[in-house]
């Protein structure tokens, strides 16, 4: 089979043709793919800013200035797998759990393809069908970088379906193994002194943005690789784990977080690990400036791309 290429920059002006991620082709023939990316154009379980619905567009036109190559290793995941935008997956704008089904029956086709996603979100409910999916044989580890721990157990007046439950309802059907799970860049204020109570009795392992500049980069990665170990592991980074003043388009900002360096540091070290899929989330455009946040959406992806691929090395 003829390797999948990106459109050429060199040859096609990256401000050119029809906007794919990465330029790659459109190729919905999971059979010919080792790994898909794919758009979730979906925000219904937003409490506060919306807008991530509009992310996969917005990530998509971003992603025509991420080259081909990585920086550090100068290596290509386009050279040694199979990789394709898949298009967007199936949803519903107006019914919750109409969409939670259209995207979970969407992955399972995924699955049975033995292609792995990359899934750009959209807001972070759209994790939770996504490892219904991917987990449903048996629990899975998960690396969340985020400034919250979405893992709520309800918000006004009982509802359990929004983007910040989606964590708590994976462990609750036994998705996601909370002994095999971190949390990195929590902060920000808490509703209730209690907000993390039942996060911690799970026995997850939360590495807050105070203990990360505590610790440091190094003892940060050793941690969640010995969480971790081989698992089968999801990786799912929201945006506003990311500082706001690098990336303010997001529905829940929180200040003084991690920067985007430090970020891409952390990334391209857990290559080691086994990774099933992963998301990219929480990019509302409305509220980007600059179209910042996109770009760093996009870079994000491409460098969980290589990490997963281990193209980074």
């Amino acid at each position: 089979m003829t390797q999948i290429k990106p459109l050429a920059s060199q040859t096609n002006p990256r401000y050119s043709d029809i906007a794919t991620f990465f330029r790659l082709p459109v190729i919905k023939d999971l059979e010919k793919l080792d790994y898909c990316i794919c758009g979730i154009p979906w925000d219904g379980g937003t409490t506060n800013r919306p807008g991530a619905r509009h992310g996969p567009r917005e990530i998509r036109n971003a992603s025509s200035l991420v080259r081909t190559y990585h920086p550090s290793s100068l290596k290509s995941p386009y050279d040694k797998f199979q990789i394709a935008d898949i298009g967007d997956c199936p949803t519903n704008p107006i019914d919750v759990q109409d969409s939670l089904k259209k995207v979970t029956n969407f992955y399972d086709t995924i699955l049975k393809s033995k292609t792995i996603p990359l899934s750009i979100g959209g807001d972070h409910l759209v994790s939770l069908p996504i490892l219904r999916a991917l987990a449903k044989n048996k629990p899975v580890g998960m690396i969340q970088f985020d400034s919250h721990s979405d893992t709520w157990d309800t918000y006004f007046g009982g509802f359990k379906y929004t983007h910040g439950t989606p964590f708590r309802r994976a462990i609750e059907e036994n998705l996601i193994d909370p002994k095999k799970y971190v949390i990195l860049g929590l902060r920000g204020g808490l509703y209730d002194p209690g907000d993390l109570t039942w996060a911690i009795e799970q026995g997850i392992t939360i590495i807050s943005t105070d203990k990360f500049y505590e610790i440091g980069i190094k003892e940060t990665i050793k941690i969640i690789k010995d969480v971790l170990g081989n698992i089968p592991t999801y990786f799912t980074f929201d945006i506003d784990g990311i500082d706001p003043t690098f990336a303010p388009g997001t529905g829940t900002p929180e200040v003084g977080g991690i920067n985007v360096r430090e970020a891409q540091m952390v990334i391209r070290e857990l290559r080691d690990l086994n990774f099933i899929g992963a998301d990219v989330v929480e990019v509302s455009p409305p509220f980007d400036v600059n179209n910042m946040t996109s770009l760093v959406g996009a870079t994000i992806a491409f460098e969980i791309l290589c990490t997963m691929t281990k193209t980074n090395l």
